[in-house]
């Protein structure tokens, strides 16, 4: 008897450029970096996945399935590819290419049931179709981010000013990238666009971020997480994704996290030592297992690394 898929990832692998890859591209995509993520430390995984004739034939596929992840391909005539520079400012990043929307295929009665989704665009592929094709009741993670650039071929990818959305309003955990935001955003203004019950996870970086209750009048509960240490950061792609996906595995598992049970559901401190991992090596390679972050969590115990906040803006950025 096949083991119950316990999180569905659902998204279009990308192809970034990379110059010392034989290819001249290596794979990404947060459906890849979430996808790992998840099965790494040790849920079953599996991921509806948009790939271009390139993307299908990666190699990085045999690193997802080895470590456990089913995966439906879903044919795209054009798969989303970026151009990632890093600058002492941040990532500047043109769209080589935008790719196109990820049509709904026709899923495995199983996974069709699965208790939770997590929804990774990298280009704006998902539509909100999608929402229509998660079962009621069940727990829905979104990565923003990837809703909200601006892309062009041959130019520098802009920030998508936040709409509201089918997906994002039947979402129950929301993550984004303070970069993709204005840092002038109000929390507020962002909580409104999900439903009371949801939380809004804003990541800052060095700063650590911030875990917005939504209330049904505007943020419930703010919770400011302190950033976890690196061994120095060798290429921050897919950091948020692995993040979110270790937030997502501790709600779906507690026990991965350590925990039996919390009145919190999310650890925080448990994804935030996932994500300070991920950037320590270039690409998928670098997506740790459970013991490596559980290693990186212990070492972070002696400090107290989650706070109450009164937090305003996407952008307030305080000190550690």
């Amino acid at each position: 008897m096949t083991a119950r898929i316990e999180v569905l990832h659902v998204g279009s692998a990308c192809r970034d450029v990379d110059a010392d890859d034989p290819r001249g591209w290596r794979l990404g995509g947060g459906v890849t970096y979430a996808a790992l993520t998840t099965a790494r430390l040790g849920l079953r995984t599996a991921a509806v996945v948009g790939v271009d004739a390139d993307a299908r034939v990666a190699i990085e596929f045999e690193t997802l399935r080895a470590a456990g992840v089913d995966i439906l391909f879903v044919p795209l005539r054009e798969g989303p590819v970026y151009h990632n520079v890093e600058t002492p400012d941040g990532r500047v990043q043109t769209c080589v290419q935008p790719g196109v929307s990820l049509p709904i295929p026709s899923l495995p009665e199983s996974w069709s049931a699965t208790a939770t989704w997590s929804m990774v665009p990298v280009a704006g592929e998902i539509g909100d179709a999608w929402a229509a094709v998660v079962p009621d009741g069940a727990f829905v993670a979104v990565a923003w981010q990837g809703l909200l650039r601006h892309l062009v071929a041959g130019q520098r990818v802009t920030p998508r000013r936040p709409e509201p959305s089918p997906l994002l309003r039947r979402a129950d955990l929301v993550g984004v990238s303070h970069h993709d935001l204005d840092r002038r955003t109000p929390i507020s203004e962002l909580v409104r666009l999900l439903h009371p019950g949801a939380r809004l996870l804003v990541t800052r970086g060095a700063h650590g971020g911030l875990l917005v209750t939504v209330g049904p009048d505007g943020p419930a509960e703010t919770l400011r997480y302190l950033p976890t240490a690196t061994h120095g950061e060798v290429d921050p792609t897919g950091a948020g994704d692995t993040f979110l996906a270790a937030l997502l595995g501790s709600a779906i598992r507690p026990s991965i996290a350590g925990r039996r049970r919390s009145r919190r559901p999310l650890d925080l401190r448990f994804a935030a030592a996932a994500g300070s991992l991920v950037v320590e090596g270039a690409g998928l390679s670098a997506v740790p297992d459970r013991a490596a972050v559980h290693a990186r969590w212990l070492r972070e115990r002696v400090r107290r690394a989650v706070l109450s906040s009164v937090d305003a803006l996407v952008g307030e950025d305080r000190p550690a």
